[in-house]
């Protein structure tokens, strides 16, 4: 047995296709079969119930499945590490971002990076906190952008921007021309709020139990341009981070909120006890150098 074999059955698996498999993997399909036959006879085990219209797994071909995603895990670390080893200055970073934030300066960032580091690949995946976290801990993310606080027993972090959240209304909102407004005031408003993947809905929603009310929930989104389109049809008002909602080009208007003054902390974060590549080992020191806090380095 070779590391083919496993990479072939978890692609087989993976597509629940033989055909499929093989088109993946550049192979023929009578190729990825015998390899497939092989690696049964080698275990003295039958991995697919072949008596049925579609491919499924056998008991133990479950069983070999979890130890084939962890041997294949543990082969493509190894290589990793030898890389790191050997001082290649290459590698692909896997960073979780949330769509609520302002990305224009962060992708220069990245921009940057890339001029130094050409070998050095991205994948840029949009997802609220919650998700985020969950995705670094599952390790299919290296590093992500949330809102503190984190699960600090599971995660490193370090934060770099901390800004005052605005209520976002409609440019002929009755509140529309106040300088700032209690958020005790907004009780009977219609809100407008981030899925449940988002740090910040849970945020908002605890500040306006805090101020006595539960806010009344007409709709939820995860795109911030969205959200503005809906306040300006006057569908309801929202609460946003100030450097968001000046990104705004509807007609809308954004005022201060006090008694409470909410605030949001956005920080880079990544996994506690966990290998970490060259690659993304580089991106955070030279990230973290270039962001500051309440500010990304223009």
């Amino acid at each position: 047995m070779d590391i083919r074999h496993l990479k072939y059955f978890i692609e087989v698996c993976q597509y629940n296709s033989f055909t499929r498999a093989a088109d993946h993997l550049y192979v023929t399909q009578p190729t990825i079969s015998k390899m497939i036959k092989n690696l049964e006879v080698e275990l003295g085990v039958e991995l697919f119930d072949r008596s049925k219209k579609q491919l499924e797994l056998t008991d133990a071909g479950r069983i070999i499945l979890e130890q084939a995603h962890t041997i294949d895990k543990a082969f493509d670390n190894l290589q990793t590490e030898l890389d790191d080893l050997l001082g290649l200055q290459k590698g692909h970073i896997r960073i979780g971002l949330p769509p609520i934030m302002d990305a224009d300066k962060f992708i220069r960032l990245l921009g940057d990076f890339h001029q130094l580091y050409p070998q050095i690949t991205f994948q840029l995946i949009e997802n609220g906190t919650k998700k985020i976290e969950e995705d670094i801990y599952n390790d299919e993310l290296d590093v992500g952008i949330t809102v503190l606080p984190t699960m600090e027993e599971e995660f490193h972090y370090f934060s770099f921007m901390k800004e005052e959240l605005r209520v976002v209304i409609p440019e002929f909102h009755p509140l529309a021309s106040r300088k700032q407004i209690k958020l005790e005031e907004l009780k009977e408003q219609r809100f407008i709020l981030f899925n449940k993947d988002f740090a910040l809905n849970d945020q908002i929603s605890e500040a306006c139990r805090n101020a006595g009310f539960i806010p009344r929930v007409v709709a939820e989104s995860s795109q911030w341009d969205f959200i503005g389109k809906m306040i300006a049809t006057n569908l309801g008002i929202c609460i946003l981070p100030y450097s968001v909602s000046q990104l705004l080009k509807e007609n809308v208007k954004t005022v201060k909120v006090v008694k409470p003054t909410i605030e949001w902390d956005l920080a880079v974060i990544w996994r506690k006890n966990h290998y970490l590549s060259y690659a993304t080992r580089e991106w955070l020191e030279f990230t973290q150098e270039r962001l500051t806090l309440g500010n990304i380095s223009e």
